[in-house]
C-alpha cells in the first residue's frame, strides 16, 4: 500500500496532559487546536511522514485565570511563541499495531528528541461521507523544564505548585484525502 495523505478530524480528536499540582493531585488540561501532516500507510507507519504543530494559546485547563497564565512569560509565551511543533525522525514497529515514533519537539526556542507510543486503533469506511478514517492514540512524557517552562512556586508543606514531568496523551481521527 503507497502512502496517502490524511488530515485531523478535530471533532474526533485531542491532545491532552497532565502535570502533579502541589505534589498530591494532577491538574489537566487539553490543547483545542492543533493539526498535523500525515502522510502514511496507515497499516504501516514506518516510512511515514509526521509533522503536529499546537497552537499554544489554544491551552485549556477549565480555569480561565490558569490558562491565561501557561498562555504568558512564566509558561508558554504564546505571544511570541504561537505554536510548538513535533516532527517525526524514525518509527520503528513494535508490534501488529504498535510504533515508537521518534522525533523532536519545539516548544518557544527549545528543540529536543522525545519519543512517542503510537498505538493504531485501526480504519473503517465513515458511513455518513464514505471516506476512510484511521485512529492512532498514544502518549509520553517530557521534563518541561528541559523546553524553557520553569515557572514554579513553593508550597508550605514542601515541594512545589507544579511537577516537572507532563504526560501528553492523544487521541487522533484522521480522515484520507482524495
Amino acid at each position: 500500500m503507497t502512502k496517502t495523505v490524511w488530515k485531523v478530524d478535530q471533532v474526533h480528536s485531542e491532545v491532552g496532559f497532565s502535570v502533579k499540582h502541589m505534589m498530591i493531585s494532577k491538574a489537566k488540561g487539553t490543547f483545542d487546536k492543533f493539526d498535523a501532516v500525515v502522510e502514511a500507510n496507515p497499516e504501516d507507519l514506518t516510512d511515514a511522514k509526521i509533522e503536529v504543530t499546537i497552537d499554544t494559546a489554544s491551552i485549556n485547563t477549565r480555569n480561565e485565570d490558569r490558562d491565561n497564565h501557561l498562555r504568558s512569560g512564566d509558561f508558554f509565551d504564546s505571544e511570541t511563541y504561537p505554536t510548538m511543533v513535533f516532527v517525526a525522525s524514525d518509527i520503528k514497529k513494535k508490534s501488529a499495531d504498535e510504533y515508537e515514533v521518534n522525533g523532536d519537539l519545539t516548544i518557544k526556542d527549545t528543540t529536543k528528541p522525545i519519543t512517542l507510543d503510537v498505538t493504531f486503533e485501526g480504519q473503517s469506511k465513515d458511513p455518513m461521507g464514505g471516506n476512510t478514517v484511521a485512529g492512532f492514540s498514544g502518549k509520553t512524557a517530557i521534563n518541561r523544564k528541559e523546553f524553557g517552562l520553569t515557572w514554579n512556586a513553593a508550597v508550605e508543606t514542601g515541594g512545589v505548585l507544579v511537577g516537572e514531568e507532563v504526560n501528553i496523551n492523544f487521541e487522533l481521527e484522521l480522515h484520507k484525502q482524495a
